[in-house]
C-alpha cells in the first residue's frame, strides 16, 4: 500500500492550493499565514471595525434575520484559491483545515445544535459535496455539538456571485423553508463557508426563525471584508 500511495504521489503530487507547494493541500507556511479577523468587530455582522459598535455601516438599517455573524479569516486571495480548491475541485479534506481555522479563532457557540445553509441541487451535483455541510459536521465534532438539517431550499437561486446587494437580496428572498421532520431548537447555529453580504445567511436565518428558532448566530470560515 505504501509503495502505491508513493507511485501516486510521484504521478500525482500532492500541492499546496494557495502557494503550489509539493507536500500538503494547505501547507503549514500558509496556514499559519491566513488572515486571521481580529478584534474590534461589528458586534453584529462581524466585520472589522476602528473600535467595537453594536452596528456599523454595512448592516446598519438591514433587517438581519441573525442575531451575531462571525468568521476566522477575511476573504483575500489567499482564502479565495483555498476556498475555490475546496468547493469546486474537490479537495474535501481542506474542509477539516478551514474548520481548524474557525475553531482556534472563534469559541463554540451559545446554540444547542449546528445546522447550514442547504446546497442549490444543481450545484451540489455539479460538485459532488457539500461544503457548508462538511464545514458544520466537521465543526460539530470539534465543539461536540449536533449537526441537524433544518434547512431545505424551495426553488433554485442564480448565483450570488457578481450581483449587486440588492440583486442579492432579492435572489435568495423566500429560497428557503423549514425542513419538514425536523424540529428547530431555540438556539441554532447557522454555518456557512463564506459570508460576502450576509444576504444568504439572512435568508436562511429568516426560515430558521419560522421554524420555531429564537436565536440564529451566523459562524463562516471567511468574510469579504470591504
Amino acid at each position: 500500500m505504501r509503495c502505491d500511495v508513493k507511485l501516486l504521489d510521484l504521478i500525482l503530487p500532492v500541492r499546496c492550493v494557495v502557494c503550489d507547494a509539493l507536500g500538503e493541500q494547505l501547507c503549514p507556511a500558509c496556514r499559519d499565514a491566513l488572515p486571521r479577523l481580529c478584534p474590534p468587530l461589528c458586534a453584529r455582522c462581524g466585520k472589522p471595525t476602528q473600535w467595537p459598535v453594536a452596528r456599523c455601516g454595512e448592516c446598519s438599517g438591514r433587517r438581519l434575520a441573525f442575531a451575531s455573524a462571525r468568521a476566522a479569516v477575511a476573504y483575500d486571495d489567499r482564502v479565495r484559491r483555498l476556498v475555490r480548491g475546496w468547493k469546486e475541485r474537490g479537495l474535501r479534506t481542506l474542509a477539516a483545515a478551514a474548520a481548524d481555522a474557525v475553531a482556534s479563532a472563534l469559541p463554540a457557540p451559545g446554540a444547542t445544535a449546528l445546522t447550514f445553509v442547504p446546497a442549490d441541487r444543481a450545484r451540489g451535483l455539479e460538485r459532488g459535496h457539500h461544503p457548508a455541510e462538511r464545514l458544520a459536521r466537521e465543526l460539530g465534532e470539534r465543539w461536540s455539538l449536533p449537526v441537524q438539517p433544518l434547512l431545505t431550499r424551495t426553488r433554485p437561486a442564480a448565483r450570488q456571485r457578481g450581483l449587486s446587494l440588492a440583486d442579492r437580496r432579492r435572489n435568495v428572498t423566500g429560497a428557503f423553508a423549514p425542513a419538514r421532520e425536523a424540529r428547530t431548537p431555540p438556539r441554532v447555529c447557522l454555518v456557512d463557508d463564506v459570508y460576502t453580504s450576509g444576504a444568504t445567511v439572512s435568508a436562511a436565518a429568516t426560515a430558521l426563525r419560522k421554524g420555531g428558532a429564537h436565536r440564529v448566530e451566523v459562524v463562516t470560515f471567511a468574510r469579504a471584508v470591504r
